[in-house]
């Protein structure tokens, strides 16, 4: 899935980055698993965020209960979509593989509307 016309996948995700190898600034390509959302209320203008990073979600149900863990925290990386409300397939527990310009705002790497390609979902707990 991705999010512009013509999009073909993100080449070489496969040897993508891991979210503690990018850079502070430029173009960028990495892959990660998204660790939370953030949806804004509908009085603001629209914009959807997810929060990435290099960690494994142990799984879906119960993982926004792993806010406070005694290992260090991980690399993160801030994807915000502008002018969208929800983007679908981008939930906790997804890997991406991510693409775009790298910028830090409020101290947080930061790529605005990336290029993006779904890479696995979390199974449904049964």
């Amino acid at each position: 899935m991705a999010d512009r016309p013509g999009f073909e996948g993100i080449k070489g995700t496969s040897r993508s980055a891991t979210v503690a190898g990018l850079p502070s600034r430029g173009r960028a390509r990495a892959r990660g698993f998204i660790s939370r959302i953030t949806i804004l209320p509908r009085a603001a203008a629209p914009q959807f965020a997810a929060v990435v990073s290099d960690d494994t979600p142990p799984s879906t149900a119960g993982f926004e209960r792993r806010v406070h863990t005694s290992r260090p925290r991980s690399a993160q990386v801030r994807l915000v979509w502008i002018g969208q409300r929800r983007v679908p397939g981008i939930e906790a527990g997804t890997q991406i593989a991510f693409e775009g310009m790298v910028s830090p705002v409020d101290g947080m790497p930061t790529i605005y509307n990336p290029r993006y390609e779904i890479i696995g979902r979390p199974e449904a707990q049964q």
